[in-house]
């Protein structure tokens, strides 16, 4: 028996409504025994808006913490000693700001010693992978080189600057919730290390001597789902490709520096709102893929709780799932022993079997001149793979327990309160927001403020290191929103691929689709003309996953899809409805902002003499959420239960005839 091997660190990803609630939650958890912290931020935050912006209505504090300021990121980590802790930000497009002000924040709390030296002690990681937000999280701000710059700046600077920092976590996760294969995800992952890489190198910012270091401190975020020993065979895959591609492409010779570091957030996206106690032992089984192999093994894991499917976890929740992980560590006999795998002819075949897929796949994107060039290349494939998918769990061949097997149960003591079993957003959040706002300008030095956003402008057109002028900005006072419109003004606005009009759908259209297929021509054909179906995302919610496959699956219903992609406000929406004279408007939201946007939309189609157009809806949504919006006007409401898409397009045939009185 080996020396027993140290735990993994133990996250639990958090943030909500405020900073000094997530401040709250996050020194409970640490008294729980959680070794690092996972900070969510809400959507304005990640995309680079204040609370006052319009794009940022119904969106603060919703689906993580809002930090637009300076004085937010003291309360968010006020009395947790920074130069202490390992921290974790889930930030990408405006990555470059949060560490800024985290920096900042730790600086003010260690006044006895020099920035350097507070800099030289921090740990943690940011995500700021900007290539998987075009792909498949949409929260991105700027167009993709001027995003690519932006990451190798950092990466420059921390490697100098602050030696512990891991700026960039390549995200897989991503991927696979958006319906990459083991092998698409181990390819698209691997292809976004090396355009950062080559973007670095190219930069001239880090000596050939120090480039090895950047290796080091690149860190990958996958994610594992409950197939868990293809699962242990992708991250063994991750494992052999990434010393290889480190060792030829880039001649790292030391092994320790070409290491595979990853943090883990096992699958979400398999969690069902269905029997919703399932999901407890799905992620135990997904928490294996990325433990039990002892040379694959995670060195950080966060687990979703049982019911994000239904909405907003609790503390209760988020407690359950760390003591999974405790569990596992403490109490199993995992830790005493060398890698378990090692030997077996069938975890090798298979491994052998992905990294020979991959290598392919890496080639083919290579090929094509590299991650950013093939972005709309790699979109089509994971929308493609999605609905392939989707159309295996619908026609019963890939089983789902309590979806489409195994569906009678009896009723759960979990869910019979099902407002009570998740946790509400904080309805005053965005007010406190506001009001924070208002009273942080009007405190600051206006002029100290102008001149540091002036400054980071001039530096955005020449080729320098936008990190320290960042700097400035924070300690002036600027904000998130100020801080990201200088760098749009700038670099200009981008609009990422959607993937649906190249994508595969479904391929042999079974009895259902058929079915459906015949109605919708036949509806057409009474109303003098095919069906129209607009599919909108309000907000700045950039899940687009299920947004992506409505629109696929409406396209092979022999509807005319319009669909723009995200990042729309409710006015556009409108605008698009009209201009296209749709049949339907589906709209699709998951960041929890339904109530104040849905509305918004029906109002406005109200006003342009469109109220008869149905309105369907589809997201996390909870039932007396879903009673109230078909109150205001809604036509049907769809959550994750609905699994079947075939049904969701027979169900908006039904809505239009009705609209129509065609029945």
């Amino acid at each position: 028996m080996s020396e027993k091997d140290r735990p993994w660190v133990m996250r639990t990803y958090a943030g909500h409504s405020t900073a000094a609630a997530s401040n709250a939650l996050y020194r409970t958890n640490l008294a729980k025994g959680q070794t690092g912290l996972s900070v969510a931020f809400d959507l304005p935050t990640q995309t680079g808006y204040d609370p006052d912006s319009p794009l940022a209505r119904g969106e603060v504090g919703k689906v993580g913490v809002p930090v637009p300021h300076l004085g937010e990121m003291r309360r968010l980590f006020d009395d947790i000693p920074l130069t202490e802790m390992n921290t974790s930000m889930t930030i990408n497009a405006v990555a470059m700001w949060l560490l800024a002000m985290y920096q900042v924040v730790a600086e003010e709390q260690n006044p006895d010693l020099s920035p350097e030296e507070v800099a030289a002690q921090l740990a943690g990681t940011t995500q700021n992978d900007i290539i998987k937000e075009y792909l498949s999280r949409g929260t991105y701000a700027f167009p993709p080189e001027a995003s690519m710059r932006l990451i190798a700046d950092m990466i420059a600077y921390t490697v100098h600057q602050v030696p512990k920092w891991n700026p960039i976590n390549i995200c897989s996760y991503h991927l696979q919730e958006a319906g990459a294969t083991p092998t698409q995800e181990l390819a698209y992952a691997l292809c976004t290390a090396i355009a950062v890489l080559d973007q670095v190198r190219s930069s001239g910012q880090v000596s050939e001597e120090d480039f090895g270091r950047v290796v080091g401190r690149i860190s990958f975020f996958v994610n594992a789902g409950v197939r868990f020993v293809e699962e242990t065979c992708k991250m063994r895959a991750f494992v052999e490709l990434w010393d290889q591609i480190t060792r030829e492409r880039y001649g790292v010779t030391d092994p320790k520096m070409r290491r595979f570091r990853y943090g883990v957030q096992v699958n979400s996206l398999g969690l069902t709102e269905a029997q919703p106690e399932n999901n407890v032992q799905r992620i135990v089984l997904e928490m294996l893929g990325v433990t039990l192999s002892k040379n694959a093994r995670a060195r950080a894991v966060q687990l979703p709780a049982w019911n994000e499917a239904l909405g907003l976890p609790r503390p209760w929740d988020q407690q359950w799932s760390l003591r999974l992980q405790q569990v596992l560590a403490y109490e199993s006999d995992l830790l005493e022993y060398d890698d378990i795998f090692d030997g077996s002819h069938v975890i090798e075949a298979k491994v052998a079997e992905l990294v020979e897929g991959a290598r392919a796949e890496i080639d083919r994107v290579q090929a094509m001149g590299g991650a950013i060039e093939a972005v709309e290349y790699m979109k089509q494939e994971l929308v493609s793979s999605h609905a392939t998918r989707r159309a295996r769990i619908e026609s019963g061949e890939e089983t789902i327990v309590g979806v489409n097997r195994y569906e009678t149960t009896e009723p759960s003591p979990l869910t019979a309160d099902l407002d009570g079993a998740i946790m509400a957003a904080d309805p005053e959040a965005e007010q406190t927001a506001l009001a924070g706002l208002a009273a942080w300008k009007a405190q600051r030095d206006e002029t100290e403020v102008t001149d540091a956003l002036a400054a980071l402008a001039a530096a955005a057109k020449t080729d320098a290191n936008l990190m320290a002028p960042t700097l400035v900005a924070a300690r002036a006072g600027a904000t998130t929103g100020e801080w990201a419109a200088t760098l749009r003004e700038v670099f200009g606005e981008y609009r990422g691929p959607t993937g649906v009009s190249g994508a595969v759908g479904v391929v042999e259209a079974g009895e259902e689709l058929t079915a459906v297929r015949a109605r919708v021509r036949e509806t057409g054909e009474e109303l003098g003309g095919r069906l129209r179906l607009l599919v909108g995302k309000p907000g700045l919610d950039g899940h687009s996953n299920g947004a992506e496959q409505v629109a696929v699956r409406a396209r092979d219903a022999g509807f005319e899809v319009i669909y723009q992609g995200i990042r729309l406000t409710p006015e556009q929406i409108v605008a698009a409805a009209v201009a296209e004279d749709v049949h339907c408007v589906g709209l699709s939201i998951l960041s929890g902002s339904h109530m104040e946007l849905v509305p918004t939309v029906l109002d406005g189609l109200r006003e342009a003499g469109l109220d008869d157009v149905p309105v369907i809806v589809g997201g996390i949504i909870p039932d007396s959420d879903g009673r109230r919006l078909r109150e205001a006007g809604v036509a049907a409401v769809f959550t994750p239960k609905d699994f079947g898409l075939t049904e969701i397009m027979g169900g908006i045939v039904d809505e239009i005839r009705r609209a129509h009185g065609l029945d």
